[in-house]
């Protein structure tokens, strides 16, 4: 029996026609450092549409790529839609990434076309002269560029041009966009995601287990667009006509409150960092009541971050656990319906519970699957319909394994209720005299220390144990000295779990996305760069 049903494909374009046809007045905000400038539903697809025909005028066709390479702002948010709609692939380029990571992504991906936000012209010079493919840039804002590339006015090619009024038919499984990983290991790798993942992935953030999306939202977009499609928030806002509050550069904790105090967001996602840094910042002027939901991911979220957000705000934290390779929505930390206040913590605090479509094993060394017993340490694998099933060109064939579950690099385990717990990166996992310690399991107990403002834990060289974890705290007060932080853990850790060696900083490292950089920390440990103090 064959199905009766209508085949329509689902693509970007039909998240754009439902957007922008079924709620024309949902407005899209860019924050300008003081004020929000607001634009309609309407006038984004508008913009969208003589993006696509201005592109074809330069001679992108299906199947081309066009790089962005700016902030969160409308005209990003134009791009989210123009370019994939008319079938060509949008390339989100990670703005903080090295000129040679960004130049070796633009030429891997062979991009002909950059949209460059003005503001991040200084960034984006160093970078020119090594490009080997790209024929047009297109300024948005004021500035200047010093280029032998044709450079052309955004606003001003867009008013040139109708709105593109015959979108081609487009092939569901055809490339939608492509983002690169963040290259903290080698050269970053390309990801591509399709417009079915996109759709589908689009519908999972919508439903009431996951994000639970709707048209009453107001979305503070912290999520950078330039990452992991700013965690798919931008699609299923869109498809489901939710109000967007865009910060642009504006991600300090006083532009965040003033965004806040404008727009009375309803739903963000950010990282540990930021909501750390909200959590220190003056409360006088930071209202948080407007929120039903702080969705929180990127690295693992303390459960001191979780209770301080509940007691002090009112609000529930969201874990989420993903990444560039998932699209990036894995698993979510939401409670089980016999948990209540309090006692939420402990199951928020884990890395979450796989959603509908993604599946989820703990493999051991030798690639068979561990039990659910909550214990059981390995390698989590998955797969489901918007995981990659490998990386652009081919690179890192060994991302698969032979029964086609995508190996993640993450170290947790699995319990008897499916909630995921990550314990560590497999680079990251420290190894004391063959028994393994946690450096998630670290950070998440001295983070609850009042005199830590934020921690990180490596392994460093043991003569006698092969390594041993080092513990770097930027300290909130004088409480922060290691004989009390090790006294702190002594009753809540396995004994040879203790750190003996300690270093204090002004500032740990962060990545291009915000999370702790322990593989420069474990370069400037090799280096002999961070001061170190032993205490027995």
């Amino acid at each position: 029996m064959q199905a009766t049903m209508m085949h329509m494909p689902m693509t970007v374009q039909m998240i754009m026609e439902h957007g922008s046809s079924v709620f024309p007045d949902s407005r899209v905000g860019t924050f300008d450092g003081s004020q929000m400038h607001y634009t309609r539903y309407s006038e984004i697809a508008d913009s969208a549409a003589r993006l696509a025909a201005a592109l074809t005028a330069l001679g992108i066709s299906p199947g081309d790529r066009v790089a962005t390479f700016s902030w969160n702002s409308t005209a990003h948010m134009e791009a989210y839609l123009g370019i994939p709609s008319m079938g060509a692939i949008m390339h989100t380029v990670n703005i903080r990434l090295s000129p040679e990571h960004i130049a070796y992504i633009i030429n891997h991906a062979g991009d002909r076309v950059v949209l460059l936000d003005a503001s991040l012209i200084e960034v984006f010079t160093p970078v020119l002269p090594l490009l080997e493919c790209v024929e047009h840039i297109l300024l948005i804002g004021d500035g200047q560029l010093q280029s032998g590339i044709a450079t052309l006015d955004y606003r001003q090619l867009l008013a040139e041009h109708q709105p593109l009024q015959q979108w081609p038919e487009l092939d569901e499984t055809s490339a939608a966009a492509v983002c690169y990983t963040s290259g903290t290991t080698g050269n970053p790798k390309g990801v591509v995601y399709s417009h079915r993942t996109t759709f589908v992935h689009s519908l999972a953030s919508r439903a009431a287990d996951t994000f639970g999306v709707c048209e009453r939202d107001r979305i503070l977009l912290l999520p950078a667009m330039f990452h992991a499609n700013a965690w798919g928030l931008p699609y299923s806002g869109w498809m489901s006509g939710s109000d967007f509050t865009l910060p642009g550069p504006h991600l300090q904790p006083e532009g965040i409150k003033r965004m806040i105090a404008l727009d009375r967001p309803t739903i963000t996602a950010t990282v540990p960092t930021i909501l750390g840094d909200l959590l220190h910042a003056d409360a006088t002027d930071l209202d948080m009541t407007s929120f039903r939901m702080l969705v929180c991911g990127g690295s693992a979220v303390p459960p001191s971050m979780i209770d301080a957000a509940r007691e002090r705000w009112g609000v529930p934290v969201l874990q989420g656990w993903g990444m560039t390779e998932t699209s990036p929505l894995c698993a979510l930390s939401h409670p089980p319906r016999d948990a209540q206040g309090a006692g939420e913590t402990v199951w928020r605090a884990k890395s979450g519970r796989p959603i509908p479509g993604v599946q989820v094993r703990v493999v051991d060394d030798e690639g068979t699957p561990l039990p659910h017993d909550g214990e059981s340490v390995g390698e989590l694998q998955l797969r489901g319909p918007w995981i990659t099933a490998g990386y652009y060109r081919g690179e890192s064939a060994d991302a698969l394994t032979a029964d086609g579950w995508l190996r993640t690099g993450d170290v947790g385990h699995i319990d008897a209720r499916h909630y995921v717990q990550l314990t560590d990166r497999t680079k990251d996992v420290i190894k004391s005299g063959g028994e393994w310690i946690s450096s998630v399991d670290l950070e998440n107990l001295l983070t609850s220390h009042d005199g830590v403002r934020e921690v990180a834990v490596i392994a460093t060289p043991d003569p006698r144990w092969q390594e041993r974890p080092l513990v770097i705290v930027v300290a909130e007060n004088s409480e922060a000295d290691p004989a009390a932080l090790r006294d702190f853990l002594r009753d809540k850790v396995a004994r040879f779990w203790l750190p003996e060696y300690w270093a204090f900083t002004d500032e740990i490292p962060k990545t291009s996305v915000g999370k702790i950089d322990k593989k420069r920390l474990r370069d400037m440990n090799e280096a002999g760069d961070i001061d170190i103090k032993v205490v027995q």
